[in-house]
């Protein structure tokens, strides 16, 4: 576990620096991801479907 949130806290520094932090939401895809719970595709569709619907919500 120590070394996920290493990992974590590794990509959050990276992203800082470019004016980026991960956010909550962020670092739990992340922790599902580095421990096999979901696969890096199935995030990356999930991710793709919230902001296509909160496009689309916004658009009505």
């Amino acid at each position: 576990m120590r070394d996920i949130e290493q990992k974590i806290n590794n990509v959050n520094g990276s992203m800082a620096i470019e004016g980026m932090p991960l956010t909550d939401e962020d670092k739990h895809r992340l922790r599902l991801m580095l421990r096999g719970e979901v696969s890096y595709e199935e995030t990356i569709k999930r991710v793709k479907d919230k902001y296509i619907s909160r496009v689309a919500a916004a658009h009505e």
